[in-house]
């Protein structure tokens, strides 16, 4: 799996292509997901001097959520939108993988390098995966991370938490 999450990190198209084709994955994307986020909530709660226990656990619900509703809005723009080739378990493969750089928040103000990183890894990660133009990619990513913040932003706000401590960025 560490293997796997330095291709992720270098940015290895042809990984994200495996990737894309190989459900033995999922379980490896969800683990990315968990982890990163886990250790992006605690950077953001050393930043703010909030309780890390809660920024981690926080990290991880917001993370969660926003992977899949990133992996549905992505999926639903590539495909229906742009004509990509790919479903949603594979987006959820895909950018899972690409979560992996949110893991260098756990450095206070990291957050944003790491989410930066990320946002370019998710774009690779759909281009591979629904086989379509980069400039196709990239609207598809900018699209489902909107999306995946104002999901992250609203589930903050309803359920009364700290944005700040939540969100890996």
């Amino acid at each position: 799996m560490i293997k796997n999450v330095l291709s992720a990190l270098l940015l290895d198209t042809a990984f994200y292509t495996e990737v894309a084709e190989d459900k033995s994955f999922m379980a490896q994307a969800a683990v990315v997901v968990v982890v990163a986020n886990l250790l992006g909530g605690m950077g953001a709660a050393f930043a703010t001097e909030s309780d890390v226990l809660v920024g981690a656990a926080l990290g991880v619900a917001t993370g969660l959520v926003g992977w899949l509703v990133w992996s549905a809005v992505a999926y639903l723009i590539g495909v229906r939108v742009f004509g990509g080739d790919a479903d949603y378990p594979e987006m959820l493969r895909v950018i899972g993988l690409a979560y992996a750089p949110l893991a260098i928040g756990v450095v206070p103000w990291l957050g944003v390098v790491g989410a930066a990183w990320a946002l370019f890894a998710a774009v690779l990660a759909i281009r591979e995966s629904m086989e379509f133009s980069t400039k196709r990619a990239i609207a598809t990513a900018a699209l489902g991370w909107a999306a995946w913040l104002a999901a992250a932003v609203l589930l903050n706000g309803l359920l009364g938490w700290d944005v700040m401590v939540s969100l890996p960025i």
